[in-house]
């Protein structure tokens, strides 16, 4: 189902956080670094582990330990090492920072009388405090994290979760994203799906996935939708 009869009727806002809200990328390609060169293995690019981001922590760590995007390690050594990522990224998560006009579009949002939540792959335990960190975390009546639910994005259940704490119909809930997880979620769930050109859907261009508008920006997101 597409909805593309603009301005969208819209109650709520959910947002991808990773590659959507906060620019991540660097923090999470250099734990992986730490982490590879602590194993004794070679360092991959930034830009090589960038593909990796959007299907939680353990998906990055695998792939940068294959160098592929389905290969499966041995599991003692994927066992071994996400305890060395896991630390690495502590010292290094709370460096990300919002993208341009993440500030300015969330504040409209929320004055506009939207009501938000933050749909994420990515931990709770790093999710949580990379939320206050960055400043992000008084935008949000709701976080789901990777690992507050039985499934996470792809899968609908986070969106339609967050549409029945919302008590709004999920047609009504706006999903904002970055990549084809997002796009897959939502359209699963039943709600039309904007994503930013500027995140990390696997090195891959977000115009062939299958969305309702691609935004420059969170700001542009208002032009397309009214408060009902």
């Amino acid at each position: 189902m597409s909805f593309k009869d603009f301005p969208l009727p819209i109650k709520a806002i959910v947002l991808d956080l990773d590659g959507t809200l906060l620019h991540s990328a660097p923090e999470l390609a250099e734990a992986a670094n730490r982490m590879l060169r602590d194993m004794g293995l070679p360092a991959a690019s930034q830009e090589l582990l960038m593909s990796y981001i959007g299907n939680g922590i353990s998906w990055l760590v695998k792939r940068a330990l294959t160098g592929d995007m389905h290969a499966e390690p041995d599991a003692a050594l994927f066992e071994q090492s996400m305890p060395i990522f896991e630390k690495h990224y502590f010292t290094q998560l709370l460096y990300s920072k919002p993208y341009p006009g993440v500030m300015d579009g969330l504040n409209a949002m929320k004055q506009a009388g939207f009501r938000l939540g933050c749909i994420t792959n990515k931990s709770a335990r790093f999710t949580d405090p990379l939320l206050k960190a960055s400043g992000l975390a008084k935008f949000f009546e709701i976080v789901v994290s990777g690992d507050t639910l039985a499934e996470k994005k792809p899968h609908p259940l986070p969106l339609l979760h967050c549409a029945e704490f919302f008590g709004v119909p999920v047609e009504k809930m706006l999903m904002i994203g970055d990549s084809k997880n997002d796009a897959l979620a939502a359209r699963a769930a039943g709600c039309p799906v904007f994503c930013v050109p500027y995140g990390y859907n696997h090195g891959k261009s977000v115009d062939g996935l299958d969305l309702d508008a691609v935004i420059a920006d969170l700001p542009a997101a208002l032009k397309l939708i009214k408060r009902v």
